[in-house]
């Protein structure tokens, strides 16, 4: 099984845009934070949303890759990672997502990138964002458009959870790294 540590040095070696490496550090948060509310692997759930879009820069659309995948296989990144980091890819059918752990990365990666985009737009960023005013920026389509908004709905659906629930889960976990991130 692979580490955080070893986990982190690969994003390190393969991204050099920081904003890609804080997006996957939020990820990573959000998947403890699920890990903890499934009872599961913290240490397991954190590396696959640490690494789970590792090989971007490089694949740029061709992401997610054998390239990248054969690379996590010889770090002992385990199969049904590599199956949640494929099913984070293939929006649209949810049949990919075979349990919590790639339920919770495809629900978890647009919303920690909408959350930070409520964060800049705010001047005590991440530290003042709240559950209503992440839910007043949905309705805004001008706001964040890059953001696939029904990925984050359909998540939270896929993984039985509460759209506000899974919000403020996601949320309160950037704010624990908000240093991290890059973020007041």
């Amino acid at each position: 099984m692979i580490t955080r540590e070893r986990a982190l040095e690969l994003v390190n070696e393969y991204t050099k845009n920081q904003n890609l490496v804080k997006h996957m550090l939020a990820v990573e948060a959000a998947m403890r934070a699920y890990a903890k509310k499934y009872n599961e692997d913290v240490e397991k759930w954190g590396a696959l949303g640490l690494l789970h879009d590792f090989d971007y820069e490089k694949m740029g659309s061709e992401h997610p890759s054998e390239w990248g995948y054969e690379i996590l296989r010889k770090e002992g990144v385990t199969e049904d990672m590599i199956d949640a980091i494929k099913g984070h890819a293939h929006r649209d059918d949810s049949s990919t997502r075979k349990d919590n752990m790639a339920r919770a990365l495809f629900a978890s990666d647009e919303l920690t990138g909408f959350i930070v985009a409520v964060a800049l737009v705010r001047p005590e960023q991440l530290s003042a964002v709240e559950l209503k005013s992440i839910k007043k920026r949905f309705k805004d389509k001008a706001f964040a458009r890059g953001v696939v908004r029904e990925d984050i709905f359909n998540g939270a659906m896929e993984l039985n959870v509460d759209i506000d629930e899974h919000i403020q889960l996601v949320l309160d976990a950037m704010k624990e790294i908000k240093g991290d991130l890059g973020l007041k």
